[in-house]
Order: structure tokens, then sequence, then C-alpha cells
């Protein structure tokens, strides 16, 4: 069964995002009645937003306050590297908050919840492709607790009837993340400042990229169809190494990119390749090639004023904008 988003009440956590302004733009266009909780304003003043953290009781009960049919929760520490300095901050963003939100939302009508998972979940590569039979075996804090937010939700689907579906996302890339600190948001940073790029260790670890029109499209999936439950991968099925990463990005920005190899970091999985068999059996497929992507990303970046990029700050990957 599908369900149609004109006049549904969906609750976007961390909606202030990168990917979460684009999911909120989308929902928002297909006629839904958008409310954001998140840390950070949101940059449409018409879309309405509870500022503040989910952990806080009085936060969470705004956030739901007046009911919701369903939530898309993209909030939480996503950095593997802070997780890995901060695994309390971790476990209350990723864990505690993600059970209060489980626990409101039943409450206040949800039906369904799509939630951003990861890769990382898994651990170690035990099989020539990640699918979501792999056993969890997380090897950091941003994994395990992303984990524990899984089997939660297989929790309340299972008990209470709220229909959870996480996406395992590979690496996120589109317009719009400038304030970001994953491989594509710092490759465009150094080639706009001229700056050396740090490759973490030898640069042969692989990994898959996602357009985040993609997971827009993963995202909506997940609310409309009622197949859509547990986990559910999400990449493009190809994966490339920093190194390769890296050469594409000299091809379309047009520029000489210095780089250095520092120390490997640990954590750090050697190789994620994944089969996204069981979404594109549901209906979902990748649109975008990752260099037809990237010239977009690159677009962005290169129409920045230099002080923008310095700060980290500038477009938003402006909804409605080509990808």
């Amino acid at each position: 069964m599908t369900v149609h988003l004109s006049g549904r009440r969906i609750l976007v956590t961390g909606g202030s995002g990168f990917i979460g302004r684009h999911v909120v733009s989308d929902l928002a266009a297909a006629g839904a009645q958008v409310r954001v909780v998140d840390l950070m304003a949101y940059p449409d003043p018409g879309v309405e937003l509870v500022l503040g953290d989910l952990v806080d009781p009085d936060v969470l009960e705004a956030s739901l306050a007046g009911g919701v049919d369903a939530v898309v929760h993209l909030a939480a520490v996503t950095s593997v590297l802070r997780s890995i300095e901060h695994p309390d901050l971790t476990y209350r963003t990723n864990v505690a908050a993600t059970h209060g939100l489980l626990e409101g939302a039943r409450h206040a009508g949800a039906r369904s919840l799509v939630f951003a998972s990861t890769n990382a979940v898994t651990g170690p590569m035990e099989a020539p492709a990640i699918t979501e039979a792999a056993r969890l075996r997380p090897l950091t804090p941003y994994g395990a607790t992303k984990a524990a937010a899984e089997m939660l939700m297989s929790a309340y689907t299972g008990s209470y009837g709220v229909r959870c579906c996480a996406l395992r996302l590979t690496n996120v890339y589109g317009r719009g993340m400038q304030a970001k600190d994953s491989i594509v948001a710092r490759l465009m940073r150094a080639v706009r400042l001229g700056a050396e790029f740090e490759i973490y260790g030898d640069g042969r670890q692989v990994r898959d990229y996602v357009h985040v029109a993609d997971v827009v499209q993963a995202v909506r999936l997940g609310i409309e169809s009622e197949t859509w439950e547990g986990a559910m991968v999400i990449g493009a099925g190809t994966s490339l190494s920093v190194l390769e990463v890296v050469e594409a990005v000299r091809r379309v920005a047009g520029a000489a990119l210095a780089v250095r190899h520092g120390a490997a970091r640990a954590g750090e999985m050697p190789a994620v390749i994944v089969d996204p068999s069981r979404a594109r059996a549901a209906g979902w497929a990748p649109r975008y090639v990752f260099e037809t992507g990237l010239a977009g990303v690159w677009q962005e970046w290169s129409e920045l004023d230099l002080d923008a990029v310095a700060a980290g700050v500038g477009a938003v990957g402006a909804p409605g904008a080509p990808p």
C-alpha cells in the first residue's frame, strides 16, 4: 500500500542539516505539513521549526504537539571521529534521544519512521558486498549507536506497530554541504582555498558514494510504502578509492590539488562495498553516477565567496535547485 503525503503531518529531526534541507523541501513540495526540530535554525522561515535538543523533554513535546503521521529521523552525531572523542555525547544523541523520540512518536500517532542509519553498523566486511543480512559488528561508537537505534526501532515495529525503516546510507554528497567534514566537502574546500588535502592512510580504502537526491527518493519510499520496513542498504553499488575520488575532483574542477598522506584513522573500515539489491527490488534506484553528481557540487562551490568557504558556510543547496 502507498501512502500519499498531501496533508500528512511529518516531523523531520535534523531538518536544518545537509540531508534534512533536501528532505524537507521534497516533502513540502509533495503537500506534507512539515515540522523541523533541530539545534540550528532552518533557512526558510516559512517552515515550522522547533529549536532545541531532542533530549530535552520540552523540546520533544513541542516537536510532537498536535500529533504526527510520520517521522524522518536524521538528527545524530554523524562524525566517526567525533564519536570516538565523545562517546557519551554520541550515546545521548544517537540512542537516548532516539528512544525518547520513538516513545513520544507512538503516543503522537506516528505510523511510520524513516531513520538515517549507516553501513558502519556492520563493521569489517565479511562478504564481497554488504547486504542487510550482514551481522552487526561495529568498530566505533558511531556505528554502535546507530546499531542500537536500529534495534530499538525493530522493537517498536514489533511491539507497537510503528513501521520503522533504517536506511543504511553510504557516503552522501550533493549541493549544500558547505558545513560538512566529509571527504567530498573537504576536497572542494581544499581546491577553492588552494590548500593541501590530507589523505588518511594510503588512500586505497574504498567507499560507495550516493547522491543526496537519491537519498531523498529513498526517504519518500520509506514513508510511503508499507513494504519498506527494517534495514535497507542505500548506495550507488559502485565503490571508489580515496585516490580515485581525488582524481575525479581534479578532473571536475580542472585544478591541481596538492595532497599529503597522514596517519590512518582508528576505526576506519578499509572497504565499504554495498549491494543495494533489496532497495532496488522495492522500487528504488540511484539516478546519479558519481562524476556527474560531483560536477553539480563543484559548480556550487566554485560560485561561493572564499570567505564563506573558509568559514564553512554559503549556499545551502537551495531546495529545487538542479542537483
